[in-house]
């Protein structure tokens, strides 16, 4: 946990931008796989953590916005629980760590938000997205689930506050990704042909835990990088494939990293991945360099996307103006996606609480149909304290070219010919972590190699 300080001073700050109130906030709990007693792995809610820093399952809290107060609902082991998990902590304690002085069963929960309601006081409460707690704020609130109505105040306020991140903060989110750095230079060092992709996605779990690091989300080891988020990890490695690794470790507070590379199975990249390759590391190039306070984070994809059509008209792919071409989306045949997206205490930061609040802004919403432009979840100016991904890409996805050549779509911008000829060519993406400054940005981390000659040459000094 952070100093008692720091959580007392983050509910003050939030306590004078929502009106009046109760401010609720509920904790996770631990899920079973297949028995009540054989959880899955708990990770606690990242608001929750934001606030009260407490790692411990079926808790709640709240902030009485009205009568000043802050109480942490739950429950102390019972003499069962000690028996079986020992003497730990007590709630009382860690309560205090965080600076709330006050502690209740998790039972006076119900009764003080009934009270609350009762006396005709707002309960404010965020999106939830763990069905045991749409389950629990329908019982509170006494409505049904599917009538459940998020505050946008309360979530205004949130995001507001947890998007500029505190010097301490940065700290975490550096040793999370200097944690990814060193998974995906064992992926170079370990990948090498005959082996299978899960193989990779061990060794790099494993030596994140050895950091006393959980993942930030599930790996995505492989060599069929056109799929964007493939979790097959069955496939057998030989020379020739591009090995696509998308990963990143987690802070034991919670605070994430996330990076792609793509590089050779083989030592060497062939001619065709070189020059593809080339083509997204330029786009990555120019979107960092534009990367300040003030700047639209949706013009900076725009422009890299006008980047990667530049160097497939190069390669042959593309035809027609750049310019023209992004215009007419033209270039989402191969970069689906968006450029980047918030990170911070998850991955993608704050996504719980709604895309609309945390990429966008009321003037300026989010583009909802246009295939690419509705997957880009940041599109607002940036400011000093964001800390956001870059991840350029080129994804060669055979269904998609299909439905777009049998509609002859973007004729006017795409070699369909030269295209087929790269139907089964995959994705390559590089990605890295920036916090923006007062002037500028700053790449986080101690860096990761990316050119080709870096890749190769350290492949090559460790491909047996």
């Amino acid at each position: 946990m952070f100093s008692a300080q720091t959580y007392q001073d983050r509910r003050e700050i939030l306590k004078k931008s929502v009106s009046n109130g109760i401010l609720l906030f509920l904790g996770n709990i631990e899920n079973p796989v297949n028995f009540e007693h054989n959880p899955y792995y708990f990770r606690q809610d990242s608001t929750y953590l934001y606030y009260f820093g407490i790692q411990e399952p079926r808790i709640a809290a709240i902030i009485d916005i009205d009568e000043n107060k802050t109480i942490v609902f739950g429950d102390e082991l019972s003499i069962d629980d000690i028996v079986w998990m020992g003497r730990q902590e007590t709630l009382k304690e860690k309560s205090l760590k965080s600076g709330v002085q006050e502690t209740q069963p998790y039972a006076e929960l119900a009764r003080y938000i009934v009270k609350a309601q009762t006396s005709g006081r707002k309960v404010h409460y965020l999106p939830p997205y763990q069905s045991s707690n749409k389950i629990l704020l329908g019982d509170l609130l006494g409505i049904k689930i599917g009538e459940l109505q998020p505050s946008v105040e309360m979530i205004r306020a949130i995001v507001k506050q947890r998007s500029i991140k505190e010097p301490q903060e940065i700290v975490q989110i550096e040793e999370a990704v200097n944690v990814s750095n060193e998974m995906h230079l064992l992926a170079m060092r370990l990948t090498q042909p005959g082996m299978k992709e899960y193989e990779i996605a061990n060794a790099i779990q494993y030596l994140a835990a050895n950091k006393e690091c959980q993942m930030s989300y599930p790996p995505i080891v492989t060599i069929n990088g056109g799929i964007l988020h493939n979790h097959y990890r069955l496939n057998t490695m030989k020379d020739g494939d591009l090995f696509l690794n998308d990963s990143g470790a987690e802070t034991a507070m919670g605070y994430a990293g996330d990076l792609t590379r793509t590089f050779p199975v083989g030592k060497t990249f062939t001619t065709k991945q070189k020059d593809m390759y080339e083509v997204v590391l330029n786009a990555f190039n120019q979107a960092q360099n534009l990367l300040k306070p003030g700047v639209r984070f949706k013009d900076i994809h725009l422009k890299a996307a006008q980047h990667l059509v530049e160097g497939l008209i190069d390669l042959g792919l593309m035809k027609g103006n750049p310019e023209d071409a992004v215009k007419n989306h033209a270039h989402t045949l191969f970069f689906q996606c968006g450029l980047g997206h918030m990170m911070g205490l998850d991955v993608h930061d704050m996504e719980d609480l709604g895309e609309q609040y945390i990429g966008y802004t009321e003037e300026e919403p989010k583009d909802t149909k246009t295939f690419g432009l509705k997957s880009l979840r940041l599109g607002k100016a940036l400011k000093s304290g964001f800390v956001v991904t870059v991840e350029p890409g080129i994804y060669m996805i055979p269904e998609l070219i299909d439905i777009w050549q049998a509609e002859n779509r973007n004729a006017d911008f795409i070699n369909y010919d030269k295209v087929n000829e790269y139907r089964n060519f995959g994705g390559i993406r590089v990605e890295d972590d920036f916090l923006i400054t007062d002037d500028n940005y700053r790449l986080l981390g101690n860096g990761l190699i990316k050119s080709v000659e870096d890749i190769e040459n350290y492949r090559a000094e460790h491909l047996a």
